[in-house]
């Protein structure tokens, strides 16, 4: 079986996908899964197509996270080889979350390449030292592999120069200090796949709200990206799982002058005890917050949907007006009172939903009297870091 590998790595888990190509690319992977628990206990969870289920442990050599990728993915490819015998991987393609100014479209990962892309791991520290160290693995384990990186800040090229800019000394901006945006793989799939749930709706003004750990939220106007919440990094815009999303610079000042904290303690804030973990102190798992009848899960839970809609208001006015409002990711596709809330705040917008379609998770969620389409349209990155990696390539 002549197959493509899809891989997003990040730092305590490994997602791949295993497209079959055969004449053409599949729309659904033979084999799908994950490591998880990278660093801690890692093991490999499995789904064919069939839907049969598999996991096991991965075995480590050392407790080092570099070690442990490198052991997870020469466990997977084991895996996959001794389950698949006439399996034939042709070619790997992978999620890198930046792509800075340069990188624009899906490009081949060659040396000089991955050189440059190296110079982004200050801007995504979280993810992309794990997307690069997949890449190395994959090269050291599958020497000659061609392999193709798919840019999250790609699909935000698009916006206009104003988007893009903060208002900084020009010496500064020239220097790529800018807007880039994130979750472009998302957007790009669910602006693709949107036409066939809101019909020519989708060419106007839409507002695509991804929300999951990583939280974020895109303006588009005819399939394109306009204006996003996320920025220079994946740390700015909506509230997230432990990220705090945007944040007064005056905090962090105050924080480095009153309380001592040098960058290392402020990154670790930013990043790892902010979000709905800080504010509700019970866990960064919006399915736990939402089970729970604690104040501060409710109070967690209520800032996170306020965040969104005061933003839905801010990328309206960029994608001028608003058309059709999208939930994806894993809590926008399953987190029904999430989106009831966000829709309850944004009813001067013209949004309204159905609470009965809302409760099922329909494709559609507007009600009849809802000036704006609602939808909930599943992403599927994995797929189109498939289809760009077969085009980039020329594999059909």
């Amino acid at each position: 079986m002549k197959a493509i590998l899809i891989l997003n790595a990040g730092s305590s888990s490994l997602k791949f996908a295993l497209y079959p190509l055969d004449g053409a690319l599949a729309s659904t992977p033979a084999i799908s899964g994950q490591v998880e628990g990278i660093g801690a206990t890692p093991q490999l969870s499995t789904k064919t197509a069939d839907g049969s289920r598999r996991t096991e442990a991965v075995p480590t050599s050392s407790d080092q996270l570099e070690q442990q990728h490198r052991d997870a993915l020469t466990h997977l490819f084991r895996w996959l080889a001794a389950n698949n015998p006439d399996l034939d991987i042709v070619a790997a393609g992978h999620r890198v979350v930046h792509g800075g100014e340069h990188y624009s479209a899906p490009v081949e990962l060659t040396p000089e390449v991955l050189a440059e892309l190296e110079h982004f791991v200050p801007l995504a520290p979280l993810h992309q030292p794990h997307n690069l160290r997949a890449v190395h693995a994959v090269a050291g384990l599958m020497p000659g592999i061609r392999q193709v990186g798919c840019f999250d800040t790609a699909f935000h090229r698009t916006q206009p120069a104003l988007a893009q800019a903060y208002a900084l000394p020009r010496a500064l901006s020239a220097e790529g200090i800018k807007r880039y945006g994130f979750h472009g793989l998302s957007y790009d799939y669910v602006a693709r796949a949107l036409p066939d749930v809101a019909g020519e709706r989708a060419k106007g003004a839409v507002v695509i709200c991804h929300l999951g750990n990583g939280s974020s939220a895109c303006a588009l106007r005819d399939g394109r990206s306009v204006a996003s919440t996320m920025g220079f990094t994946a740390v700015e815009g909506l509230m997230m799982g432990t990220r705090t999303g945007s944040l007064d610079p005056g905090v962090m000042l105050y924080l480095m002058e009153q309380k001592g904290m040098d960058a290392r303690a402020l990154t670790r804030l930013l990043y790892k005890e902010s979000g709905l973990l800080g504010v509700s102190g019970i866990s960064h798992d919006m399915r736990t917050l939402l089970a729970s009848d604690a104040a501060e899960a409710r109070e967690a839970v209520d800032l996170y949907c306020y965040r969104i809609a005061r933003e839905l208001g801010s990328l309206a006015a960029a994608a001028g007006g608003l058309d059709v409002l999208v939930f994806t990711g894993g809590i926008g596709e399953h987190a029904a009172l999430v989106r009831a809330k966000v829709a309850e705040q944004s009813g001067w917008l013209g949004v309204h939903i159905d609470n009965e379609a809302n409760a099922r998770d329909a494709a559609r969620i507007d009600s009849s009297d809802s000036r704006v389409a609602v939808a909930v349209v599943p992403t599927n990155e994995e797929l189109m870091i498939a289809r760009y990696t077969v085009e980039q390539l020329k594999l059909l």
